[in-house]
């Protein structure tokens, strides 16, 4: 009997160690984001499978909805395995979304990306990807340091050579806009297409043309050398514009519980990026996560560039989006009639939050 006595007080310790040996485990993990409990995402199962997402983006600092969730596991927590594809041009990766072969697409607003959906092309605007911050716009027109003194006006821009990197699209409805404030447009200066950033800076430093549409960060290394002046802020010409926009292809919309929990990880990322770069919360540690997954690596820029706006809630401006469809449709860029509500699907980050709560 004294034996059988033992037995069972040995089992009961055995039972009690392995007890506090699980707690002790579930604890540490709580404690590493894993598991659904402890994670960033309470009460949201992660897939299981995993689930590989295509994300079509050029790895820009707009791009940090994307690359903050990478690092930080976001997307790898709810289930979701990023594989970041690079597209020559725009129509490309809007072809790719349109035909399933790329699920994600980080861009900007298109004339082809609307016609696409005219065409009945399952594309939809779901979240923010990039807005300029009242005085401190990231997306603008800079004009050559040298000639601060006569472009003083919008109207001094009449008949100057301005350069954007391409027409029917974001860059040439920005510099519309910034003509419109005098009456101008487009037609009244020599505009040049110049398909790339770096290659605008060049032509202002050599003085071939007089400014051009630039974004962060070409923008701070051209004022650092003096080949070109910030001008006037962006608020005070396109106030309601959306610069850049996340969309989802055919094959997310066809996959809702991907789509959704791809969306949950995306908006904790533009917290994340808002915390450091608005409320100096954490941002030596963003600021390091973007240095290593973005194409700007020199870490003392951040700190000189105009910040990219990312909405913490996650919506597009809609009046922005009207006012672009506006702008293609009276062009006859559109082949057909389109409203915001048609191209934008906020049902997703009305999901987010209702899980994440409104940003504080």
């Amino acid at each position: 009997m004294r034996k059988i006595a033992l037995i069972m007080v040995i089992v009961l310790l055995v039972s009690v160690f392995a007890a506090g040996c699980s707690r002790e485990i579930q604890k540490e993990q709580s404690a590493q984001g894993g598991g659904v409990q402890g994670g960033h995402f309470p009460g949201v199962q992660p897939l299981s499978p995993a689930v590989k997402v295509t994300v079509g983006m050029k790895q820009v600092v707009s791009d940090a909805g994307i690359l903050i969730g990478m690092a930080k596991g976001y997307y790898k927590e709810l289930g979701i395995e990023i594989e970041p594809v690079q597209f020559n041009t725009g129509q490309d990766m809007i072809n790719a979304l349109g035909a399933g072969q790329l699920d994600v697409g980080c861009t900007v607003t298109a004339s082809g990306l609307f016609n696409a959906m005219l065409r009945g092309i399952p594309i939809k605007i779901v979240a923010d990807k990039g807005i300029n911050v009242p005085g401190r716009g990231y997306y603008r027109l800079v004009i050559r340091k040298d000639l601060v003194d006569e472009i003083k006006d919008y109207k001094d821009l009449k008949g100057r050579k301005l350069a954007v990197v391409g027409t029917a699209s974001l860059d040439e409805i920005a510099l519309d806009r910034v003509l419109n404030k005098a009456g101008l447009t487009t037609r009244d200066v020599d505009l040049q297409v110049i398909r790339s950033f770096p290659d605008i800076v060049a032509a202002m430093s050599n003085k071939s043309i007089d400014g051009g549409m630039l974004i962060e960060p070409f923008i701070a290394a051209a004022v650092e050398k003096n080949i070109a002046d910030p001008w006037k802020d962006p608020s005070e010409y396109d106030p309601d514009a959306q610069t850049a926009l996340l969309v989802y292809g055919k094959s997310m919309i066809e996959r809702p519980e991907v789509a959704k929990r791809f969306m949950l990880a995306y908006i904790k990322s533009l917290r994340d990026y808002n915390d450091a770069f608005f409320k100096n919360i954490n941002k030596d540690e963003i600021v390091s996560i973007l240095a290593e997954y973005s194409v700007v690596k020199d870490r003392a820029l951040y700190d000189k560039m105009f910040p990219v706006g990312l909405n913490p809630d996650g919506y597009v401006k809609m009046k922005g989006i009207r006012m672009d469809l506006d702008w293609y449709s009276k062009r006859g860029l559109l082949k057909g009639e389109l409203k915001a509500e048609d191209v934008v699907d906020n049902s997703y980050v009305d999901y987010a939050l209702s899980v994440l709560g409104k940003y504080e």
